[in-house]
């Protein structure tokens, strides 16, 4: 008798699960591997996140399931009155849940979306700690019992290993959280040997994993634990806010990974195969992106190695003269555009900005103007900000191009329209060996005939705190404004 919402484990602790259960989690990790496929673009989004949605269905149920006994010569599973007694139980939780989730989806804007993303993945390295910790607590139940009446020593690693990297996740998740959400300060917070601190935490957590084998005292897994939360702590107040978005696939990536250890553990075979999908494309993305900003991968899943901290923000500091104009100005000139490249960045999403940036693009098209928009990898505080900010303001999939299908076009563009962003569109990535972003890839935006910068003042300079000679040149004209109400104003100066 046990239906148990995460694992297989009475049922499967000791022998091997039927073979309609095995198909049917082959089945899920299909469906999975389809949503990871379909979420790769803009278009195929919402069928990858049905099929995400199906595939977890089938893993839930299944394993639900699988809790019951089947009678000799049976296939389908007969509960017992106490079984139906528990599975009340445990959808009553998924019950909670489902409504936590569908209140919280209504409410979230779209520009706290990275906050949000940051915020679930320190649940599920929570969840990833509480289950290694019941299994240690009743390993008779989770079906991880040695002859001997001890934890088998695998299963001890398998859960050591779990609880760890749940409990860096979850730590370096609520930072995560903190910061995105303006509650700590964005800043890279620079302790005094840091990286000393971080590898002697760290391979204090090995070895009491290893310890762990041998001797499976509480003090051991209650260090394991600690230590863990620690250095999820440190590893993560080092990372500015220019690294936020490597910061948030990689925590993706540990969850998976944690929820993979948990699978070991339980015996779950759906647990094992989604939490390596997870883990393993979470790495891949962090890595892209890291390549996309020129950053070390080791550097910055190191807690921001190599960071100096007079790099994190910061003001103008050169006093160049610069050209300022109206919405007026702006409107004439993108009326009489052939092109116009539109380049968004966060400062659109603080504005919310995103639905008059449509509309302004809808009005010149009905002029006559090709419009496109050009997205960077790491624009905004998340993978993909910037394209779900646009599609939420239903801009047209087609429109919409990354880096390396756009940056030839600004050669022969008219206008690009610069909305909230910096250091993509910097100049010293290409051309200044000792600024902080050399080597990123930037859009060669200082090739357009005319550089529109929306931006609230002259003394920001971006979460590298690099000043940018695109501000100075001669064809850029500075829009300084609220993003939003200057797209505003220029839709009306359209208009007339």
């Amino acid at each position: 008798m046990s239906f148990t919402l995460l694992s297989a484990a009475a049922a499967a602790g000791h022998s091997a699960p039927p073979a309609w259960v095995m198909l049917a989690y082959l089945l899920a990790g299909v469906c999975f591997i389809f949503a990871l496929r379909g979420l790769s673009s803009p278009s195929t989004s919402q069928r990858g996140n049905r099929m995400g949605m199906l595939g977890m269905a089938i893993a839930v149920g299944t394993t639900l399931l699988l809790g019951a006994p089947v009678p000799q010569g049976g296939f389908l599973p007969q509960p017992t009155p106490d079984d139906l007694v528990i599975l009340a139980q445990i959808l009553g939780a998924i019950g909670i849940g489902a409504v936590i989730g569908l209140v919280t989806a209504k409410r979230i804007a779209m520009t706290d979306m990275p906050q949000l993303v940051a915020a679930f993945h320190s649940l599920v390295g929570l969840a990833a700690v509480l289950v290694g910790w019941a299994a240690y607590l009743n390993p008779e139940a989770f079906g991880i019992l040695g002859e001997d009446g001890l934890i088998n020593p695998v299963s001890r690693v398998e859960a050591g290993l779990g609880i760890a990297i749940g409990a860096i996740t979850f730590s370096g998740s609520v930072i995560a959280f903190l910061k995105l959400a303006g509650k700590m300060s964005g800043a890279p917070i620079m302790l005094p040997g840091r990286h000393v601190i971080n590898l002697g935490t760290l391979a204090a957590i090995i070895g009491l994993t290893g310890y762990f084998t041998m001797d499976q005292s509480l003090w051991v897994i209650a260090a394991i634990t600690a230590l863990s939360f620690l250095i999820g702590f440190l590893l993560i107040i080092p990372i500015g806010g220019a690294d936020m978005p490597v910061v948030v696939s990689m925590l993706n990536s540990y969850s998976g990974w944690a929820a993979a250890a948990m699978g070991f553990t339980l015996h779950n075979t759906a647990m094992i195969i989604t939490g390596a999908l997870v883990g393993s494309s979470g790495a891949i993305l962090s890595y892209i992106m890291c390549k996309a900003m020129n950053r070390s991968f080791l550097s910055v899943i190191a807690g921001g190695f190599g960071v100096d901290a007079s790099a994190a923000g910061g003001e103008a500091k050169e006093q160049r003269p610069w050209k300022r104009g109206s919405a007026e100005d702006a409107a004439f000139l993108l009326k009489e555009a052939e092109n116009v490249i539109i380049i968004p960045g966060y400062g659109m999403a603080v504005a919310q900005a995103q639905h008059a940036l449509r509309e302004m693009g809808d009005v010149l098209k009905r002029e006559g103007v090709n419009v496109k928009y050009a997205i960077h990898p790491v624009a905004g505080r998340m993978p993909g900000h910037m394209n779900v900010l646009l599609a939420e303001a239903n801009v047209p999939y087609d429109e919409v191009f990354e880096l390396e299908d756009i940056n030839s076009e600004f050669g022969q563009c008219d206008v690009a329209f610069i909305i909230g962003a910096n250091d993509v569109v910097n100049p010293a990535a290409k051309t200044d060996k000792s600024s902080p972003i050399y080597g990123m890839p930037v859009f060669d935006v200082e090739k357009a005939k005319t550089i529109m910068f929306i931006k609230r003042s002259m003394g920001g300079v971006g979460y590298a705190g690099v000043d940018n000679d695109v501000f100075y040149m001669d064809q850029t004209m500075m829009l300084l404004a609220d993003a939003k109400k200057m797209v505003d104003d220029i839709v009306k100066a359209l208009a007339h």
